[in-house]
């Protein structure tokens, strides 16, 4: 049976790509799905964060990054199981998302470290500095410092304990086999 939809639109891409870059695409699928789900999640992350920290919650900003990163988290729990790692697992469903949380919560406290070491360490709020100041300093040490760490964190423990590969437990059946790049399929 033919996979529509996404499927299409992945391997319309790899057609266009140039030299080895498909056979490196195809390689490293996980990673790059990975990578979008992130793209996903950070924008929510970005629009929660932003419209939590410019109206209700404008004097706590560590709290609306909290805020905006459980939400993200959610949603990138259900992209992450249903796409990026359909291929791998075996667990029970509630022992999967407790581990996605508990390692997501950890990615929390990553990626609010940095902001809160730039408001109450480095003091870059006001009235000690302006308000362009302040808005830099917490976009590059919330959103760009914080995410990274966390991102970088996440896909190591995500593949090591949530969605391990079946080769990590012997005797469990993948959920759906994963497809092989054209150079392995002949």
């Amino acid at each position: 049976m033919r996979r529509s939809g996404c499927f299409d639109i992945a391997k319309a891409v790899l057609a266009r790509l140039p030299g080895p870059l498909p056979a490196l695409a195809l390689k490293h699928r996980e990673l790059l799905k990975f990578a979008v789900v992130g793209g996903a999640a950070f924008l929510v992350d970005n629009t929660v964060f932003y419209g939590l920290k410019l109206t209700v919650l404008e004097p706590k900003p560590v709290t609306a990054k909290v805020i905006a990163v459980l939400v993200a988290t959610i949603v990138s729990y259900v992209l992450n199981r249903e796409w990026s790692f359909r291929t791998r697992g075996g667990r029970e469903r509630h022992h999967e998302a407790a581990l996605f949380f508990l390692v997501s919560g950890v990615g929390l406290v990553l990626s609010s470290v940095p902001l809160w070491i730039s408001r109450y360490v480095f003091l870059l709020e006001t009235p000690d500095v302006s308000l362009v100041t302040q808005e830099i300093a917490d976009f590059v040490s919330a959103q760009v410092i914080g995410t990274l760490i966390a991102m970088v964190f996440r896909f190591w423990a995500f593949r090591k304990w949530v969605f391990p590969d079946e080769e990590a437990h012997p005797g469990r059946v993948r959920l759906a086999p994963a497809p092989k790049p054209k150079d392995e399929a002949a």
